[in-house]
């Protein structure tokens, strides 16, 4: 059985750093212990929509986990129809 498990932010900001120094993203997995589509969803996860400085996408591991957290948010059932409060229900 595989051992699943999320970046945390001090992760994310290796892989930010890693990244930045122009690493590939096969040695940046490597060094975190990830597979390396991982690290390609991270890096799609927490894209800056700009060119760093090695002309790549950018990456931002704050906005990364900023959008990892509103993507939990959104989980779980959905609620068909809105549920009215007995104070907003009129007669």
């Amino acid at each position: 059985m595989r051992n699943y498990r999320y970046l945390t932010l001090a992760d994310r900001e290796k892989l930010e750093s890693h990244y930045l120094k122009g690493e590939r993203p096969q040695d940046i997995a490597d060094t975190l212990g990830v597979h390396v589509a991982t690290i390609y969803k991270e890096l799609k996860r927490g894209d800056t929509g700009k060119l760093d400085s090695n002309m790549r996408q950018g990456y931002s591991a704050t906005l990364a986990q900023y959008r990892l957290q509103q993507n939990f948010k959104c989980r779980g059932r959905k609620v068909k129809g809105e549920q009215k409060s007995p104070e907003t229900v009129t007669s």
